[in-house]
């Protein structure tokens, strides 16, 4: 029998996510991403010695046919996963032709929702990729307009979907990296945040832990657009029915169990139904996720004791989510959604923004008139892009509380 905790749960992570898998033999732990046939990507031996947000590896990449002119390289820095270790984690910077020294820097953490490492934003960059077309006219604004564009993979070398912190943590490490590569020429350039969705998680995590992660890295605010701020009450809202998004929700719990194997078990949860989706996902992109679970339900594919019933793994879920974190922002914040999102619960996107207010974050916010989550994006784009203009102008933050 399957247990609601554990329904709850799958649904609710869908709203976060989705995967990248590869098929392989069914296990009780954790299945990871096959590893990038590219070594580029492979964390050196030497990698211990290296302190948060140092360079690894940079490369010069081809050009994208989007960013006419710009020349694109691949970073490979330093950072650490949720328990402290050392990790290798990539960002892909565009610059712009006729770059000026010490123009705006801009990290936009693109919603990866995947588990496998093809799902690289370096790598989708360059084939028919829809969920990043949403954003690029914007990104290609921005490169026009004489700014840097930075794509982090903020989910880490194991595509660890759901991990707020960890994405937070390696997109500090990220503008970091960026920052040393003098080619860049980024080092005195005014630096700011940007994200939607899973990628608005990773940038609400960021925002909220530079003050401790990265005390010494001067940012001009953050954009946060459609972001779960708190996956237990998402948990708490869906229910166990059949779920069009039910891939995405799988996913982001393979994901949770990557990061925290010794917290999250997951996989010895799955019955051998559950266990073969599972290994179906390991290596596919958002949208092949979304078709291969649409309609799914946890009751097809959990059995026993419901993993997420169990206080170190509802810890985990805590612990990702921006609403239950004490700390906050101190750097000015713009925050928009919309009121009639279906996937996210707009209760705590509310909650967070009181809280943040009452503690004096310069925070502006915006409701968009959208009914669905994706094109709530696109229509707060332009309010976005106005926003980072005139932050990294010097302008004063407007606050909106």
């Amino acid at each position: 029998m399957v247990t609601r905790p554990l329904v709850r749960l799958l649904g609710a992570l869908g709203g976060v996510a989705c995967a990248l898998l590869v098929a392989t033999p069914a296990t009780a732990g954790p299945i990871y991403p096959a590893p990038d046939p590219d070594r580029f990507y492979a964390a050196p031996a030497d990698l211990a010695a290296h302190r948060p947000g140092d360079v690894l590896g940079v490369r010069v990449l081809p050009p994208v046919a989007v960013f006419p002119g710009a020349t694109v390289r691949l970073i490979k820095f330093r950072s650490t996963d949720s328990r402290g270790a050392p990790i290798a984690a990539t960002t892909t910077i565009a610059t712009p032709a006729g770059h000026r020294p010490g123009a705006p820097l801009l990290s936009y953490q693109h919603f990866i929702n995947s588990l496998g490492t093809d799902c690289a934003v370096s790598h989708r960059l360059y084939g028919a990729d829809l969920n990043l077309s949403v954003i690029m006219p914007a990104l290609g604004t921005m490169l026009a307009r004489g700014w840097s564009v930075a794509l982090p993979d903020h989910l880490g070398p194991h595509f660890a979907l759901g991990a707020g912190r960890l994405g937070g943590q390696i997109t500090l490490d990220s503008v970091r990296a960026v920052k040393q590569v003098p080619e860049l020429a980024v080092a005195d350039s005014p630096a700011i945040l940007a994200g939607y969705s899973g990628g608005g998680l990773a940038t609400a995590w960021a925002a909220v832990l530079q003050p401790s992660y990265a005390p010494e890295l001067r940012l001009a605010g953050a954009a946060i657009g459609g972001a779960p701020m708190n996956l237990v009450s998402m948990a708490e809202g869906l229910g166990h029915n059949p779920h069009p998004a039910f891939g995405l929700a799988m996913a982001a719990a393979i994901g949770l169990e990557r990061e925290y194997p010794d917290r999250v078990q997951v996989s010895a949860n799955l019955n051998p139904r559950g266990l073969a989706m599972r290994d179906a996902m390991a290596n596919l992109c958002t949208n092949d996720i979304l078709a291969l679970g649409a309609g799914g339900s946890a009751h097809e594919f959990a059995t026993g004791p419901a993993v997420f019933e169990q206080p170190e793994a509802w810890d985990v879920v805590k612990e990702n989510s921006v609403e239950l974190y004490d700390r906050v922002p101190e750097m000015p914040i713009f925050e928009w959604h919309s009121p009639t999102d279906p996937l996210v619960p707009i209760n705590a996107i509310d909650n967070t923004n009181r809280r943040w207010c009452a503690a004096g974050v310069r925070l502006q916010t915006l409701q968009v008139p959208s009914f669905e989550h994706l094109s709530a994006a696109v229509a707060g784009t332009p309010a976005m892009l106005a926003w980072l203009e005139g932050r990294v102008r010097g302008e004063p933050a407007p606050v909106a509380c």
